[in-house]
């Protein structure tokens, strides 16, 4: 699927288009009013500090599952590295990113509109997902990657993505250890969880688009992983559903946009709430997002804290199960981590 072709025809093709009660429409909806999480006043150990993050976060969790992290102490030039990589891996002939290709039931690779996997409602865009592991034995996993799957000329790429995903990795740990202190069970309990992390990076590229409001770049859905940082490039085009409603994010170069994922909301036993979003397309200007998906280990058993007590809302799963699940059999949604557990209660 070729978007240098698909953008000079008069209309896109049928399985590009939305239907109705899912279309984004013409209006831009209301931007969210979210207050940033200052990392970097978390981590000075301030005391009025720590419990503000907290305090934020909190609030923002069991309501949506969704928040904005700043001051958290990434060097711009490294996020604008990454940008310019990505552009420039988009920009290739689709035979060159073919190398690449991602095979059905696999996560990582680069797919087209996921055309593999899906006959309708296609998204419009690009994506390029592959491992990062927070493990020393696994140390250069990502560059490892480029220059088996695309050419020793691209070395250079995965190295600089290789040191974005170590960055967002911390990034994500200092996450879990807010998490932990406004969830009442310490800042050593997540850390410890997702330490030696096995995660996913994904570069996504939304071409411009000549009928808009006809489709979406991602359908609405909540990732079925723990955390989510993204990283939005000047283009808008994400939106989140909160009370009842779609509210835009504007692009903030000097902010991470953070979200709770189906995995993290088991692991809270259903406290926070995975974030329900979605990404429109634009009809003048392409768009592009660095999204890091910070996953614990495969065979780590995904069990909340035992000092949250209360009813379990989910039995004890493997994230690798929970993978499988979205890889293979269904298609990640609003609803991904109930038909999951439906899934594992039908097979026992």
């Amino acid at each position: 699927m070729s978007f240098s072709i698909l953008q000079h025809q008069s209309h896109i093709p049928s399985q590009f288009i939305w239907p109705d009660d899912e279309r984004p429409g013409a209006e831009t909806p209301p931007p969210l009013d979210v207050p940033p999480v200052d990392l970097g006043g978390f981590l000075s150990g301030d005391p009025e500090a720590v419990a503000n993050a907290a305090r934020l976060i909190d609030q923002a969790c069991r309501s949506h599952g969704f928040f904005l992290l700043v001051n958290h102490g990434i060097d711009a030039a490294l996020i604008d590295r990454v940008h310019a990589a990505t552009t420039s891996f988009f920009a290739m002939p689709l035979a060159d990113k073919e190398r690449a290709h991602r095979k059905p039931g696999e996560p990582c690779g680069y797919a087209s509109s996921f055309t593999d996997r899906f006959s309708s409602k296609l998204p419009w865009k690009e994506t390029l997902s592959f491992r990062y592991s927070a493990d020393p034995n696994l140390a250069g996993i990502v560059q490892t990657y480029f220059s088996q799957t695309m050419g020793e000329d691209y070395k250079a790429f995965g190295r600089v993505v290789e040191e974005y995903c170590s960055e967002m990795s911390g990034v994500c740990l200092k996450v879990m250890e807010v998490l932990g202190i406004s969830l009442g069970v310490g800042a050593d309990w997540f850390r410890e969880f997702f330490k030696g992390n096995d995660s996913i990076m994904r570069l996504n590229y939304y071409p411009a688009c000549q009928e808009a409001h006809a489709a979406l770049g991602t359908g609405p859905h909540c990732d079925p992983t723990s955390l989510t940082i993204l990283h939005q490039d000047q283009v808008a085009g994400l939106q989140v559903f909160v009370d009842q409603q779609w509210h835009s994010i504007t692009p903030n170069p000097h902010a991470f946009v953070v979200n709770i994922g189906d995995t993290f909301m088991a692991l809270s036993n259903g406290i926070y709430k995975g974030c329900l979003h979605r990404a429109v397309v634009n009809g003048a200007a392409a768009r592009k997002s660095l999204a890091f998906f910070l996953c614990p280990k495969t065979d780590r058993i995904v069990r909340p804290p035992p000092q949250l007590g209360g009813a379990r809302l989910y039995p004890d799963f493997t994230w690798a199960a929970l993978l499988e699940f979205t890889q293979k059999h269904y298609r990640a949604d609003a609803k991904t981590l109930d038909a999951f557990v439906a899934w594992l209660q039908r097979d026992s």
